[in-house]
């Protein structure tokens, strides 16, 4: 039998900065001795495509490299159309593969159907920081960091074979993983909620802990991911509350903190609260769960709850990447918020009404109510952070912070509706509403998709612009 091909997989909006992401990973690839076919999933606009597609198209690597823009997007959707025959589903079709997070996440799973998929975003890099003096980790303790100031000494550039890490793990049981995996029921991150994983508040150091429990040799790893550094996949509140803590720093753009790691270890796990689908890897063989088709950022949550079930795990692997944190094309820190906020009232709606699992998907009870209390819940919170940062801008003598913090001030009461309860609740329903109505009918169309796309990627392959392989 041969083994499934590998693919390495960029989701991004940001096509100007996407050639030297795809040129790091493939120079990385190359030391390290290997070949993955390298596909750029792009969600820009058609302008932006011809502005900036001759920096990928000219770029010379060493392993093939295939590009799924705009135009292969609206190729592939109306082959898929065409297969289902049925005009009331092309909405859905649609929206489940629209731009978004999720949407341009659920193309590299038709893509790499049949193969093995590692996936790294485009500001991701294949090293990661580390501190020059790493601590042995306790017994129970997976990975521990702390954060640095930028430029300041303490840490060094260390980079891992990526490729391996995941090619270890990937499709086998856990009785075949290296020896020095640990294992365990799940991970909890000391400064995360475990469910969730929304912050429980800036902090300046965290551990991983494993929780004990049996892990079956037979249950097979479908969905893996290397440590990271850099951020650390932390909550846009954090990001605000570095800039609230640090007098120094003038603009929220500004990253002044840097998530360096002091060490880790890998490890095999029933569960994957933690799951970071920035720096992962997935078994697609056989088919996997769409990505929550949202631009809310928490498009990875239906892997946490689909990778609960008997006889598949997941794995933290013995390597680490590095977030670069582009400011390019990214959100207001308040929408970001607002976003973040809306994800996790989702979240525990979904989880909490969770009815089954099956090989390709979820189901759960949950279609979108939204109560006083949870909108309360929400204002509460949101409110405080606004009075920190108006009383940050009180204490400061610095003009520049200061029209910086009242200008995030202003854009949070923007975002939030003006804190007013019940304007906020009836756009918080409408919000959540719509999530959920696509969420639910995404997932159920999508078996029906994966069986088509199996099909023709056998037969004839799936529309891509191949750009070739240099001889180098």
């Amino acid at each position: 039998m041969n083994d499934p091909e590998t693919y390495f997989v960029v989701p991004t909006h940001r096509l100007r900065d996407v050639s030297d992401t795809i040129h790091e990973y493939d120079e990385h690839f190359w030391r390290n001795g290997h070949s993955p076919q390298m596909i750029v999933f792009d969600d820009s606009t058609p302008t932006n495509v011809e502005k900036y597609f001759t920096h990928l198209e000219q770029l010379k690597t060493h392993s093939c490299l295939s590009y799924v823009g705009p135009r292969q997007k609206e190729e592939f959707l109306t082959y898929i159309n065409s297969r289902l025959r049925n005009r009331r589903l092309e909405p859905l079709v649609k929206n489940l593969f629209r731009p978004s997070y999720g949407g341009n996440r659920n193309y590299t799973l038709m893509y790499s159907l049949g193969g093995l998929m590692v996936s790294s975003d485009d500001d991701m890099r294949p090293y990661s920081l580390m501190e020059d003096s790493p601590e042995s980790l306790e017994s129970d303790e997976i990975s521990r960091g702390r954060l640095h100031k930028v430029g300041v000494n303490g840490y060094v550039r260390k980079s891992f074979d990526i490729m391996s890490a995941f090619s270890d793990v990937l499709g086998k049981p856990a009785s075949e993983l290296p020896g020095n995996y640990e294992r365990g029921d799940f991970l909890i991150d000391t400064a995360m909620e475990l469910e969730t994983n929304a912050t429980k508040g800036l902090a300046k150091n965290n551990t991983m802990i494993l929780q004990h429990g049996s892990v079956a040799d037979e249950a097979v790893v479908k969905m893996a991911q290397t440590f990271r550094s850099g951020t650390n996949d932390i909550d846009a509140i954090d990001f605000v509350d570095m800039f609230l803590d640090d007098e120094k720093q003038l603009s929220l753009d500004d990253l002044n903190d840097l998530y360096v790691l002091v060490n880790f270890r890998p490890a095999v796990t029933n569960k994957n609260w933690r799951m970071d689908c920035g720096v992962a890897g997935y078994d697609n063989t056989f088919g996997l769960p769409p990505f929550f088709p949202t631009r809310l950022r928490f498009e990875d949550y239906i892997y946490r709850l689909w990778i609960q079930q008997d006889g598949i795990v997941a794995a933290h692997v013995d390597a680490a990447q590095h977030h670069t944190k582009s400011n390019y094309m990214r959100n207001p820190p308040a929408s970001e918020v607002l976003n973040e906020e809306i994800a996790n009232l989702l979240k525990r709606k979904i989880k909490s009404s969770l009815t089954s699992i099956d090989e390709l998907g979820i189901s759960f009870d949950y279609t979108g109510e939204v109560t006083a209390q949870d909108a309360e819940e929400i204002l509460e919170k949101i409110t405080s952070l606004h009075r920190r940062a108006l009383q940050a801008a009180e204490k400061t003598k610095n003009q520049e912070r200061i029209d910086a913090l009242r200008l995030f001030a202003a854009n949070l009461e923007k975002a939030f509706y003006g804190f007013e309860p019940d304007f906020f609740q009836h756009n918080l329903l409408r919000i959540v509403d719509d999530a959920v109505a696509v969420i639910r009918a995404s997932i159920e169309l999508w078996p029906t998709l994966v069986e088509i796309c199996y099909f023709q990627k056998i037969r004839n392959g799936l529309p891509m612009m191949h750009l070739g392989r240099a001889t180098r």
